[in-house]
């Protein structure tokens, strides 16, 4: 019988913490599928999922496979749900228990409609290790409270609100019908699972519930500034790949909103490559940077000088030494303002 919902959890080396995490899934019940990617831990990860599939059989399912980063525990788990909707909850992270039975109140009633709503948005907190402090997202002044909407009907994003990971609940047949398979061995791959899909999402539904605790402030969590820096390579591969996603202009022609959030959030993309970009002591990696640019240049080049003369990327391309620290003081500030991690994005 299929489920009401599937949440994949991706799990490496999550031995640690993920018992906290699979605990709270466990409180949807059995109208919730609950799938353990073992990616290839070294530690006592696949046993413990082996131990949660064992005494819960008609929940927990486990599949283990070898080293393909967070990306591939997400394709394995779309490819194996039989959830009407998909979420992904990562294994150091967790729900909140009473804005789950919410969700799933609600989900159950999307469910007995001919046609399910593609998205359902909720709020998410950061969880500060570094102060013990929380930050809650929510989307209040975008979208209407409790009733099924579309793009049309949408407010402007903060630059602190653009929809993640964290905050998002697709209809796992529309994750399928949008072709998204996430590239393996590849960090960052979240921003995405909440871009490729949007063009196919006609009718959203938000909830105005804090369900997702995004744990943050790990020293070798993706996040990290100094991680990041080492890989930038990848931030610009998955960038590189979301210029591929949708034509933003033709697309505007029947979503402008949507075609411009999807703008925008791409331009922060860009920017937040640059800027790692900026912060490596390496040259080639400030070599990089420009080729990001002149690719976009080629590709879109109306897209190109929107992004570089009035976007957030602008200050990330100023010239000179001089430009570097203006473009990295306001990352700095930003940082500061908006209490995130190393990136808006994981």
């Amino acid at each position: 019988m299929n489920k009401l919902i599937t949440f994949a959890v991706p799990c490496y080396n999550s031995a640690a913490y993920m018992a906290h995490c699979i605990d709270t899934l466990l409180t949807a019940g059995k109208e919730a599928e609950i799938i353990l990617v073992d990616d290839g831990s070294k530690d006592e990860t696949g046993a413990i999922a082996d131990n949660y599939a064992m005494i819960y059989p008609d929940i927990v399912r486990v599949i283990h496979q070898e080293n393909g980063v967070h990306g591939e525990g997400v394709n394995q788990g779309l490819a194996h749900a039989t959830g009407l909707y998909y979420k992904v909850v990562d294994s150091d992270d967790w729900l909140d228990l009473d804005a789950l039975q919410k969700l799933m109140k609600q989900l159950l009633v999307f469910a007995h409609m001919a046609k399910p709503v593609d998205l359902v948005v909720a709020n998410y907190v950061y969880e500060h290790v570094e102060d013990g402090t929380s930050k809650p997202i929510n989307y209040r002044n975008v979208f209407p409270v409790n009733t099924i909407f579309s793009w049309q009907n949408t407010r402007r994003f903060r630059p602190s609100q653009y929809l993640l990971m964290h905050s998002c609940v697709y209809r796992t047949e529309l994750l399928r019908e949008s072709g998204l398979k996430l590239p393996k061995h590849t960090f960052y791959v979240d921003n995405i699972f909440v871009y490729q899909p949007l063009p196919y999402v006609e009718s959203i539904y938000y909830m105005d519930i804090d369900l997702y605790r995004y744990f943050i402030g790990r020293q070798d969590q993706s996040v990290n500034e100094a991680v990041m820096v080492k890989r930038v390579d990848q931030q610009l591969r998955v960038t590189r790949i979301m210029l591929d996603v949708c034509d933003l202009e033709e697309l505007a022609k029947t979503q402008p909103k949507l075609s411009r959030y999807m703008f925008n959030y791409l331009s922060m993309m860009v920017a937040i490559c640059s800027i790692l970009c900026l912060l490596s002591q390496k040259p080639e990696d400030r070599q990089k940077k420009l080729a990001l640019w002149r690719l976009l240049k080629e590709k879109n080049p109306k897209l190109y000088h929107h992004m570089k003369y009035r976007s957030i990327s602008a200050a990330t391309v100023l010239p000179g030494e001089s430009g570097r620290m203006v473009g990295i003081g306001l990352y700095r500030l930003a940082r500061k303002i908006y209490k995130f991690n190393g990136c808006l994005f994981e």
